[in-house]
Formats: structure tokens, C-alpha cells, sequence
């Protein structure tokens, strides 16, 4: 009787926040908080959803991106993100992931990357996923079997990522099947046409991230000619059919000019694009190259300047290195995230190209309770500077000391390279950016008083 009662509710209030979801207001808005507010049983996300609240009645920048959801999505993207993402993953899932926490002792992650195939017509430089073999593929019993099992722990949202995602020819077959889950789809770009609009339109629990370097001239110079007017088009085609979707910047020494400029995100903007993710380069994958890194000064410009785009520009942005002070350091080996591959291992990051365990040998439980999850887990803690959070590039001797440990296999050729041959010029890059950084973390984060850190992000949580 209760568990239908709550079921119940929980249907009541998802039918009254999409009868609101028509209409954009500020007061909508925050009625929709209070709806929200009734769901999670914990205190952390009611207080986040109060914090929510606040920045709608100041009409902060950030405040447009929900606003654009309810004003402009398609029907059906609308309703299935507000269903799927809101309620299913952040507000019910909640739930479900404590109960976890209480059965099995750890927290289950945030959500879980997956990459389903390694099949990509595109060859760019520094590739994170370059060195896979591209013939790699997962089957559609297997990605079931683990959104199965991400959903048992209470987690409805999944980021698929690659080689290109949209090569497998049954995707949109999984989106279907698994209708209640919210997906973020890393993409090139360059197969979105009409007809893949269409289908996205249908299943409506995907939202597209474009990859691009900046312009038409550093996109096309790493991704090939006329790929930045291709992403153009289909951003465009997005827009146009009412759908969402994001864009995708790994930061390099050669284009930090540009994704740090206003004009470059306006122009994002302008076009439609919800939410910006960025990535630094790291010399892992296709030939890596340290001069592709950015500089420990191009990085703190890119945390500085994502501090100022947050404050003053209408969408979300999520910087993967410099917002470990939001959420608390490294989110890898299950803290928040980890990575299946196309062949099946399960990586603690897409970015640390090693494991010990393979989806087709045991369970994301298992896989979450290993001695090399826990281990990663237990480091983690270990850094105060939460500027520094990385195993791979701020703290490299702590990735080698775990790479060398019983059980660990590199999961594809040259993997270890990052902690062989290029070990000594990651010690030095960590060194550069640490004079930089730990200076930034006195000043910027820790309080006067009680060693407390400040959060700085735009926004006060």
C-alpha cells in the first residue's frame, strides 16, 4: 500500500510539472521547485533545489537553460527530460541510490559512459580513443545489460560516447528500449541529418553534444575539411525542429584564444546550443603530444573564464578538470563516473585507458567494489587543492603507483605510455600548474575562518 502510495505521488507530481511545463515564467518556475522539493528524501538535493529557486527569483543567467527547455524543446524531448533526467535520475533516483548506499555500503556513481563502438570516419589528431582497435564493438544485449543494471542502482542517466556513436546501426533501438533514461550522446556531428533529426524527435530521451576546436579553421584542420560547416547545419537542423543539444571543446595550446573568447560562445548561443562541456587534452590515445596540452596558464584561464561565462551567459557550462571545487575532486573509478569501452572494460575514467574488470566477466557491482575502485576512491581524498583533482596530469606518480598495482592491464597498446615514456614531462606539468593552482586555492576557496572552502562558479550554491 505505501510503495503504491509513493508511486503514486510520484506519477501525480510528473503529470502536474509537464501540464506547467508549457509555460516558461519565473513563477512556473519556482512552482516547479516546489513540486521538485517533494521528491528526493535527501537533504543535499532539497537544498539544491532551494538554491534553484534563489537563482530564479534573481533571473540569473543560468536560469535560461530550464527556461528554454519549457519555452522552446519539442513536446516530446521536453517531457521525456523532465520525466527521465529530473525525476527518474536527480529527484526519484535519488532515492533509489541511497537505498543503495544502505544495502550494498557505497554510493552508486552519477551516471556511467559508455562507448558502443569504436567505428569513426574521422582520423583527428590527440584522439583520446585513437589507439582502440576500431573494429571494437559492444552488442545490444550487452549495453542492455547494463543500463539494466545502472537503473537497479538508481541511476537513469547514461553518456554514450566513442568512436561515433551514431555508426551503430541499432542505437536508436536501445534509446527506445530504455525510454524512462535521460542520454547524452558525444558526437562529431557529421551524420546528423533530416532523418536522424526525425528519429530524435521520436525517441526524445537524447540530446546530442557537437564536437568542435573553435572556428571552421581549427575544427576542419583537426576533423577534416568542411566538418565545421556540417556541425553548423545540424545544429541548425536541431534548432529549427525545436530539439537540445550541447557543445564539446577539448581545450588545446592552439585554440584556448578562441573557446575563452565571448564572441565564440555567443555565437554558440545564437545558435541554439544549451550547454557547453569542456575537456583539456591529455597525451593518452592517437600519438600522444604534450605540445597539445594546454599551458598551466591556458588552463587557469579557461577555469577563470568559465567563472565569468557562467555568471553572464545563457547556458550551462561543466568544465571536466577545473570544477573539482563543485564537486569535490575526481569523479573517477565510480566516485561519480567510470567507463565501459567498446570492448567491455570497465576504465575508471575515459581518459585512463587501464582495468581489471570487463563487463563480459562481471557485474558493475562487482567492477564498483574492486580493490582498484576503492582504491582510486580512497586517493582521492587525499588531495586538499581540489583545483588538482587528477590522477593523469596533476598527480601523476599516484596514476603510476595504481597503474603498477596486481591485476591492472593497459586496454589497448601503448596505454602506459603516459605513465612510461612520458612520466617525466607529466611530473613537470603538474609541477607548473601547481604554482599556479595552489596559490588560486588559498586565495579563491579556502575561507578565513575553519579552513571552509568557497565554491566559484557564477553562482552562489
Amino acid at each position: 500500500m505505501l510503495q503504491s502510495l509513493k508511486t503514486y505521488s510520484t506519477e501525480k507530481i510528473i503529470s502536474l510539472l509537464l501540464s506547467m511545463a508549457t509555460n516558461s515564467s519565473n513563477e512556473t518556475l519556482v512552482r516547479m521547485t516546489y513540486l521538485m522539493e517533494l521528491l528526493p528524501k535527501k537533504d543535499y538535493y532539497r537544498e539544491r533545489i532551494r538554491w534553484i529557486r534563489q537563482l530564479i527569483r534573481e533571473n540569473h543567467p543560468s536560469i535560461e537553460f530550464p527556461r528554454r527547455i519549457l519555452r522552446d524543446l519539442h513536446p516530446n524531448q521536453r517531457d521525456k527530460w523532465i520525466a527521465n533526467l529530473a525525476v527518474n535520475h536527480l529527484l526519484s533516483g535519488t532515492n533509489k541510490r541511497k537505498a543503495w548506499l544502505d544495502r550494498e555500503g557505497y554510493y552508486p556513481p552519477s551516471t556511467v559512459v559508455i562507448s558502443p563502438t569504436m567505428r569513426c570516419n574521422l582520423s583527428c589528431y590527440g584522439c583520446y580513443a585513437g589507439d582502440y582497435d576500431k573494429s571494437l564493438e559492444l552488442s545490444r544485449d550487452e549495453i542492455d545489460s547494463v543500463l539494466l543494471q545502472m537503473k537497479e542502482m538508481g541511476v537513469f542517466f547514461a553518456v554514450i560516447s566513442g568512436g561515433e556513436p551514431f555508426f551503430k546501426e541499432d542505437i536508436f533501438d536501445i534509446f527506445s528500449k530504455h525510454s524512462d533514461m535521460a542520454f547524452l550522446v558525444f558526437t562529431h556531428g557529421g551524420l546528423m541529418d533530416e532523418r536522424m533529426v526525425e528519429r530524435l524527435i521520436e525517441v526524445g530521451n537524447v540530446m546530442p553534444a557537437f564536437s568542435l576546436e573553435g572556428y571552421e579553421k581549427e575544427t576542419d584542420e583537426r576533423r577534416g575539411p568542411g566538418h565545421f560547416r556540417k556541425v553548423m547545419q545540424g545544429m541548425d537542423l536541431l534548432r529549427d525542429a525545436g530539439l537540445s543539444f550541447c557543445g564539446s571543446f577539448t581545450q588545446t595550446r592552439r585554440n584556448t584564444d578562441i573557446i575563452t573568447s565571448d564572441d565564440y560562445i555567443d555565437l554558440l548561443v545564437e545558435k541554439g546550443c544549451s550547454a557547453i562541456w569542456l575537456f583539456s587534452y591529455v597525451p593518452v590515445g592517437r600519438e600522444p603530444d604534450l605540445s597539445l596540452m594546454p599551458t598551466p596558464e591556458q588552463r587557469d584561464l579557461m577555469r577563470r573564464r568559465t567563472i565569468e561565462f557562467r555568471a553572464s551567459k545563457p547556458m550551462i557550462f561543466v568544465d571536466f578538470w577545473n570544477d573539482g571545487p563543485i564537486i569535490s575532486g575526481c569523479i573517477a573509478g565510480g566516485r561519480k563516473y567510470f567507463h565501459i569501452n567498446a570492448n567491455g572494460d570497465i576504465e575508471p575514467c575515459v581518459f585512463c585507458h587501464f582495468a581489471v574488470d570487463n563487463i563480459r566477466r562481471t557485474t558493475l557491482k562487482e567492477a564498483l567494489r574492486s580493490p582498484l575502485f576503492r582504491t582510486i576512491r580512497k586517493r582521492q581524498g587525499e588531495h586538499e587543492n581540489l583545483l588538482r583533482p587528477c590522477m593523469l596530469i596533476d598527480h601523476p606518480d599516484v596514476g603510476r603507483e595504481i597503474f603498477s598495482t596486481e591485476g591492472v592491464y593497459p586496454t589497448h597498446r601503448g596505454a602506459e605510455e603516459i605513465f612510461t615514456g612520458l612520466a617525466a614531462e607529466m611530473d613537470g606539468y603538474a609541477r607548473r600548474y601547481a604554482a599556479i593552482a595552489d596559490p588560486s586555492w588559498e586565495k579563491e576557496f579556502r575561507g578565513t575562518s575553519g579552513g571552509e572552502k568557497k565554491i566559484r562558479c557564477g553562482t552562489k550554491p
